[in-house]
């Protein structure tokens, strides 16, 4: 196994043929036996080239802004930049990091919906013109502090989905996009475009059609005030699946052609986060503490195939850390068990919980797994998105380091599609790589 290496950031391996992620995984818990057994991810840079592919493929005529609070790790940045598309940031912070990889101001947006003065300020010294706004402060602080900014007037939507209830509601009514329009006239602030967001929760395509729809009467507005609208952010919501990729386009695409067509000058793009990054991502955590559970003394526990007590697992990794996502929506982790075990061996209800002792860090709530001991390994698969943003606050928590690799194979699948990294990624060249552990099983624990 050979590898690149970044200097001082980051190396990417290069696995040569036959090896395997699972390779990677059981390598960095062997090099873990004699250190501290921190959590760490392993980072899939191939997967990102292939679902960016992918895009190019399915929505070709639509440009990709990535989410960059979804994952600021730096090799993943790096390689977005390499791949030129572009990047939508939510603060200065994020800006910053973009414009580190020598991206133009032209391809980043600053998308946050309540913005700092100060930020707003810093956008404009930087040259990021492109911004979102949705009410009639935020037009008036963008007015005084980025008078050359261009804005996408952010239009709500009807998409609508379970689980939804504590989500904050962001995006204009038509009827006050009309005012919104009228009061730019008057700030003397460019609008050039639009934006809407439907949740990838949302499975009515429905949703979609009415967005663009309204849209396209938000553009007509702009006109009769004498904007040149050109802009049309179609937002995320795109959850990584091919089939979902598929049916969002055959839904938009029939409308962008009559509402939007090539010849009315039109720039399409979208903004997708999770869709690069969720399957990329793999998590290794460590057991620190147990507690076993008499049924007898919790009615709650879920059923068991046996009588046995159940079982309380602590992992080094938790809600305050990399399942952050958790507070905020309803994904379910999903765990692997790295030891080896047998299929004859009896299966206990668990639950999962981060180091914290607070009752909020929950990681999964109820699966069947062997019985664990301190020491041994858990893996959670898609684990890219929404797991790499700000730092916690909790007491001394670090955010786990993150082993990058692409298979050789991917690599010059990359080189023949005409894709080349290295040319364009800063000290990026080979180092010998060592490879101790042997392959184990990992099977995932039925819910």
């Amino acid at each position: 196994m050979k590898g690149f290496v970044d200097e001082p950031n980051y190396t990417i391996d290069l696995l040569e043929e036959g090896t395997t992620l699972s390779d990677v995984i059981d390598n960095h818990i062997y090099e873990q036996a004699l250190a501290e057994k921190n959590a760490f991810f392993v980072a899939d840079l191939g997967n990102v080239v292939k679902k960016h592919v992918q895009w190019q493929n399915v929505m070709a005529q639509i440009k990709p802004f990535y989410t960059v609070k979804c994952n600021t790790s730096t090799a993943l940045i790096e390689i977005l930049a390499a791949l030129g598309i572009g990047f939508a940031c939510a603060s200065k912070n994020e800006i910053a990091l973009v414009q580190s990889y020598g991206v133009a101001p032209e391809n980043i947006m600053y998308t946050s919906m309540c913005k700092q003065l100060s930020q707003i300020k810093y956008a404009a010294k930087n040259g990021i013109d492109i911004l979102v706004c949705d009410n009639e402060t935020e037009l008036m602080k963008i007015a005084r502090n980025h008078p050359s900014a261009k804005l996408l007037l952010h239009i709500a939507t009807e998409a609508s989905s379970e689980g939804e209830e504590m989500s904050m509601d962001f995006g204009s009514t038509l009827k006050n996009c009309r005012q919104l329009l009228e009061c730019a006239k008057e700030l003397g602030v460019e609008v050039v475009g639009v934006k809407f967001h439907i949740s990838s929760s949302c499975k009515d395509l429905q949703a979609y059609t009415h967005a663009v729809s309204d849209a396209r009467c938000v553009f007509d507005m702009g006109a009769e005030f004498g904007f040149n609208m050109s802009i049309l952010d179609i937002g995320g919501g795109f959850s990584g699946a091919e089939f979902q990729l598929e049916e969002i386009y055959s839904a938009i695409s029939p409308l962008l052609d009559i509402y939007f067509p090539p010849e009315s000058g039109v720039s399409v793009i979208a903004e997708p986060g999770s869709y690069y990054v969720a399957a990329s991502f793999t998590l290794a955590v460590n057991i620190i503490a147990k507690k076993v559970v008499a049924r007898d003394q919790n009615k709650e526990l879920e059923p068991s195939p046996n009588d046995e007590p159940a079982y309380m697992y602590y992992m080094n990794d938790g809600i305050y850390g990399s399942f952050a996502s958790k507070l905020t929506d309803n994904t379910i982790a999903v765990p692997s068990v790295h030891k080896k075990y047998s299929k004859e061996e009896a299966l206990f209800a668990s639950s999962l919980w981060g180091p914290s002792s607070d009752a909020l860090d929950q990681v999964v709530e109820h699966c069947l797994l062997p019985e664990l001991n301190v020491g041994d390994w858990v893996i959670f698969d898609n684990m890219g998105a929404n797991t790499l943003g700000e730092q916690s606050a909790f007491n001394d928590f670090q955010k786990p380091p993150v082993y990058y690799l692409i298979s050789a194979y991917d690599w010059y699948e990359m080189q023949d599609a005409g894709i080349i990294l290295d040319t364009t990624m800063k000290n990026f060249f080979f180092v010998p790589s060592c490879f101790h552990a042997s392959q184990e099983d990992r099977i995932s624990a039925p819910a």
